[in-house]
């Protein structure tokens, strides 16, 4: 039996990882400074105006402050390098940010649609002004463009935690769109629009957090997608005298793929030829897939 465990990035690659990551607190940063500023308009025009939907639409970006600043300090935890007790580096900090990002959202977001179930049903409605109106939607114009900014970097830098972070920019945006439109039709005299528009807003924060809670626990379960795991298969099953694939495994951390195989090689193999195998295995899934760290173990089998 031989096995072979190594990581298939070399050191300038780690250095690229951790340069990606100090790139990512930029988008973080930029999250935080846009949520910060819409969210004291928003809750100011939305008190004096009168505006449920636009009071609802500052309390999310306020769960959003928080959120990003979680996604900022995964980051951080995620730059320091690996120590005797964390052998894989820190990089599941990004997913644990995310994690309590979604838990605080799902707490707001629950509020957000009680108190407008509240104020619909105990007939306390008024119409808001024409201000609240342009104010959701210049600030749904800002945060679209916050949105592409930080998916085009989530992109670039393969970030997971600040991809989430720019779709939360995105849903923020479509729901001062909605706010708008809202605010809009509680002018025209259709008041219940308004506080219909602030429990959309709710429900549209929970949805959001579900989403993000949904991915985080999958990744810190050891969760894994089973259609790039047939990928990976399929790659390895082309390497010549790799007979067979006993046993696959493969978890997120972080942003990082760890992969193990059990594969099956003929028995008259030597060390060296098996030993070979290997590092063609790992040479191939890193220009392939581009994983972080593969452990293979081979296992002699008898060829039919």
């Amino acid at each position: 039996m031989l096995q072979k465990s190594s990581k298939s990035s070399n050191e300038g690659d780690q250095m690229d990882k951790y340069a990606n990551i100090k790139a990512g607190e930029k988008g973080a940063w930029l999250s935080i400074i846009a949520y910060i500023v819409l969210s004291v308009v928003k809750l100011m025009v939305g008190w004096r105006s009168g505006s449920e939907a636009l009071w609802a639409d500052g309390l999310n970006n306020f769960t959003d402050i928080i959120a990003s600043i979680a996604v900022l300090i995964g980051l951080r935890i995620s730059q320091k390098p690996p120590d005797h007790d964390h052998r894989y580096g820190h990089f599941r900090a990004e997913t644990i940010a995310s994690l309590v990002a979604s838990l605080i959202m799902f707490g707001i977001g629950i509020q957000v649609v009680a108190q407008s179930v509240s104020h619909f049903f105990n007939g306390t409605i008024v119409a808001p002004s024409m201000t609240a109106a342009w104010t959701a939607a210049i600030c749904s114009v800002i945060m679209f463009i916050v949105y592409r900014v930080n998916r085009m970097l989530a992109q670039r830098i393969q970030n997971q935690a600040l991809m989430a972070a720019a779709l939360d920019n995105r849903s923020d945006a479509l729901v001062s769109s909605g706010a708008f439109v809202g605010i809009i039709g509680a002018s025209m005299g259709i008041v219940w629009l308004d506080p219909l528009a602030a429990a959309i807003v709710g429900v549209v924060i929970c949805i959001t957090a579900w989403g993000i809670f949904r991915e985080a626990t999958h990744a810190l379960t050891d969760g894994f997608d089973e259609t790039k795991l047939n990928e990976f298969k399929d790659t390895v099953l082309t390497i010549p005298g790799v007979e067979s694939i006993i046993d696959m495994r493969a978890r997120v951390h972080g942003n990082s793929i760890l992969l193990d195989i059990i594969i099956g090689v003929d028995c008259n193999l030597n060390v060296t030829q098996s030993h070979d195998i290997s590092d063609e295995i790992e040479k191939t899934l890193l220009e392939k897939h581009r994983l972080d760290h593969v452990h293979i173990h081979v296992e002699p089998i008898q060829k039919n």
